[in-house]
C-alpha cells in the first residue's frame, strides 16, 4: 500500500512529465554507464546493463520517488580493485553478496545508522576518490599505449610517467573537443546533456578525420553487443565468499551512504521524504539481480536523481522510462558505441570528478584546524595511497576515538554548596572554599553522559576531591542523560567505597535512561530507593536529619543556612528539624 502511496492523484500530466524526465535523464545515462564499466575495468556493456536493470529495481523497489539508480564513479576504485585482484566473475559475486547485506540492513532498519557516518569521513574518501577517477584517465585523455593498470595511486602515476612519451596527439585533440562542449553547452543549453554532445561530435570528428589513429571501444573491447544480457548464475563456493566478504560490505556500505545521501538531496530539492530503509531495501534487490545478467554494483546516483527532478519528474516511473530508453538505444545503437573514442570518454569521467570532489566543503573542512580536519586529511590521503577499505576503516576509528574523546571533556562534576545569597539557596561551585565546606555532607553536580570514555574520571574526580571522609555524598545528576554498563560500575564503586566506611550516597534528579540502567544492574537497590530523591533540596533536608551533631559543635564554616543553628552548644537545638522545606531549596 505504500509503493501504491507513492502514485497518489497520478494522472496523465504525471506521466508525461514523467516520459520527459526519464528520457533525459536516460540519454545522459549511456555515456556515463560505460565511463564508469570502463573505468572499474570490466567492459562497457556492463555498464550500460547495469543502468538497465539496476536502475529500473532501484525505481521500483526504493524508498524515494526521484531516485535515479545505476553505476556511480565512487564505486570506481573499489570494483576496479576487486577486479584486478579477484576477477570479473568474482566482482559479480562480491556485488551480489553486497546486495543481501543491503537487504539485511533495510530489514533490520539500519538506514538511520548509516546517517551518522561523520561527514568528514565521507567528504574524506569521496574527494580521495575523485582524485583517483581524474588520474585514471589522463592515459586515455592523452592517448598513451603501453599503460599497465595497477591498484594502487602512485603506480600508474609513475605508469603515465614512463609512456609521457607516447602520447597520441589525435587523442588529445578528440578529448580536448569533448570536453570543450562538456564546459560550453550548460552556459549555452543549460536542458542539453553537454556529456552526449560532446562525445557525439568528439566521436564523429574523430571517425572522420582520425579513422584508425585513436583507440576506440570496439579497437580495445570489441563490439558491444545489441541483444539483451544473458542470465548466468555465477559459481559461489564457502571460499571465494569468505574472500569477498570485505570488498562486499565496503560496497554496501559505500552504496548504501550514497544511495541515502542521493536520496536526502531529493527530499530538499522537492520537499518530499524518503524512507530509508526501504531505500537500502531496493538497493539491495537491484545489486542481488543485476550482477546474474553482468552488471556491477549500483546505487542511487545524485547528479542523475537532481536532473530527474529538474526535468519535472513526478514518481518512479521517470527512473524506470530512464532504464527503458538506455535499453531501446542498446538494441538499436550499440554498433555505433564501438566507435566511440576513448579519449571522448576521459573528459567524461574527468568532469565528473571534479563534480564530486567536494572542493568547497574539503576546504571548509580544512581551514577549521579541529581534530574534523585531520580525520578528513587522513581518509583522503589513505583513499589516494592506500585503498578504501583502509582509509574508511581508519576514519571511523579515527572519529570515534575523537568523539569518545570529545564527550568526555564535555563531562563535568563539580563540587558544589547552596549560596544562601540566591532565592531558594541554588547551589553554585563557587561557594565551595577552604573556610566553607562542610565536613559531613559533600555534594557534586554531574553533568553530561556517564559512559566508558569519561567513568574512571567520574570516579576519580569525586574520590580524588574528598580527600576526608564525609558521612554524606550527594550527587546531583539532573544534567546526566545517559550512563553506560561502565558508567554504573564506576558509580557502584563509589557508592560501595562510601558504604565500606559507613557512609550514605544520595542521588537527586536522575533522569529515565541511568535510572533505568541502575535498576536492571540492582545498584538502584543496592543505594535504596528512598535515597533517591527528585530534587538537591529534598535530599539536603534529608542529609541534615543523618548528621553526627556532636561533629557539628562548634563547626564554623556554615556551609547551609542550618549550620548556626546546628553548631550551637546547647544540645537541644541539635535536635531541631531543618527550617526550610524541600520546596525552598535548589
Amino acid at each position: 500500500m505504500k509503493w501504491i502511496g507513492r502514485f497518489e492523484d497520478y494522472n496523465v500530466k504525471s506521466f508525461q512529465k514523467d516520459c520527459i524526465s526519464g528520457l533525459i535523464v536516460g540519454i545522459i545515462a549511456i555515456p556515463l554507464g560505460m565511463a564508469f564499466a570502463i573505468a572499474s575495468g570490466v567492459k562497457p556493456e556492463y555498464g550500460i546493463y547495469t543502468t538497465i536493470i539496476a536502475g529500473i529495481l532501484i525505481s521500483l523497489f526504493g524508498g524515494s520517488r526521484f531516485q535515479i539508480g545505476g553505476p556511480t564513479g565512487a564505486f570506481i576504485p573499489i570494483l576496479f580493485g576487486i577486479v584486478m585482484q579477484y576477477g570479473y566473475e568474482n566482482l559479480l559475486i562480491a556485488g551480489l553478496i553486497a546486495g543481501i547485506m543491503l537487504v539485511l540492513m533495510g530489514i533490520f532498519k539500519l538506514g538511520a545508522l548509516i546517517k551518522f557516518i561523520p561527514r568528514p569521513v565521507t567528504i574524506g574518501f569521496t574527494a580521495g576518490i575523485a582524485i583517483i577517477i581524474f588520474s585514471g584517465q589522463i592515459g586515455n585523455f592523452l592517448g598513451l599505449s603501453g599503460l599497465q593498470k595497477h591498484e594502487d595511486f602512485l603506480s600508474n602515476m609513475k605508469e603515465i610517467w614512463v609512456h609521457i612519451s607516447t602520447t597520441n596527439l589525435y587523442s588529445v585533440i578528440t578529448a580536448c573537443i569533448c570536453l570543450f562542449i562538456i564546459l560550453v553547452t550548460p552556459r549555452v543549453l543549460p536542458k542539453v546533456p553537454g556529456s552526449l554532445i560532446g562525445l557525439v561530435i568528439s566521436s564523429v570528428v574523430a571517425s572522420l578525420l582520425f579513422e584508425g589513429k585513436v583507440a576506440t571501444i570496439g579497437s580495445t573491447f570489441g563490439t558491444i553487443p545489441s541483444t539483451l544480457p544473458s542470465f548466468h548464475f555465477p559459481e559461489i563456493t564457502l571460499q571465494r565468499v569468505q574472500q569477498l566478504l570485505t570488498p562486499a560490505f565496503i560496497i554496501a556500505m559505500l552504496g548504501g551512504i550514497e544511495s541515502l545521501l542521493s536520496a536526502v538531496v531529493a527530499d530538499g530539492m522537492t520537499g518530499h521524504r524518503h524512507n530509508s530503509n526501504r531505500e537500502l531495501i531496493g538497493q539491495g534487490i537491484a545489486n542481488i539481480i543485476t550482477p546474474l545478467f553482468g552488471g556491477i554494483p549500483a546505487t542511487g546516483a545524485i547528479a542523475r536523481t537532481a536532473t530527474n527532478i529538474k526535468n519535472g519528474a513526478v514518481s518512479p516511473i521517470s527512473g524506470i522510462i530512464h532504464g527503458l530508453v538506455v535499453l531501446l538505444v542498446l538494441i538499436l545503437l550499440a554498433p555505433y558505441a564501438s566507435h566511440i573514442p576513448l579519449a571522448s570518454m576521459a573528459p567524461i569521467l574527468m568532469v565528473v570528478a571534479w563534480n564530486m570532489s567536494e572542493r568547497k566543503e574539503f576546504d571548509h573542512v580544512l581551514r577549521t584546524k579541529t581534530s574534523d580536519s585531520a580525520v578528513l586529511l587522513i581518509t583522503f590521503l589513505l583513499t589516494v595511497f592506500t585503498n578504501l577499505t583502509t582509509a574508511v576503516e581508519v576514519g571511523l576509528i579515527l572519529a570515534v576515538i575523537l568523539f569518545v574523546k570529545r564527550m568526555s571533556d564535555i563531562l563535568t562534576v563539580a563540587k558544589v554548596l547552596p549560596d544562601p545569597s540566591v532565592k531558594h539557596g541554588k547551589v553554585k561551585p563557587q561557594m565551595v572554599t577552604e573556610g566553607h565546606d562542610c565536613p559531613q555532607i559533600s555534594i557534586f553536580t554531574v553533568e553530561g553522559a556517564l559512559f566508558f570514555g569519561a567513568a574512571a574520571m567520574f570516579e576519580q574526580s569525586i574520590m580524588n576531591t574528598i580527600q576526608y571522609r564525609p558521612k554524606i555524598l550527594i550527587l546531583r545528576m539532573g544534567k546526566v542523560p545517559f550512563m553506560d554498563t561502565t558508567g554504573e560500575s564506576n558509580l557502584a564503586s563509589v557508592v560501595q567505597d562510601f558504604k565500606n566506611h559507613g557512609g550514605l550516597v544520595l542521588i537527586s534528579g536522575i533522569q529515565p535512561q541511568p535510572n533505568e540502567v541502575l535498576r536492571r544492574t540492582g545498584l538502584y537497590k543496592y543505594i535504596g530507593h528512598q535515597h533517591f530523591f527528585e530534587h538537591t533540596g529534598e535530599a539536603i533536608d534529608f542529609a541534615l536529619t543523618q548528621l553526627e551533631h556532636n561533629k557539628c559543635l562548634g563547626c564554623k564554616n556554615f556551609a547551609f543556612r542550618e549550620c548556626a543553628h546546628l553548631s550551637a552548644p546547647d544540645q537541644s537545638k541539635m535536635q531541631t528539624k531543618p527550617e526550610l522545606s524541600p520546596a525552598h531549596r535548589a
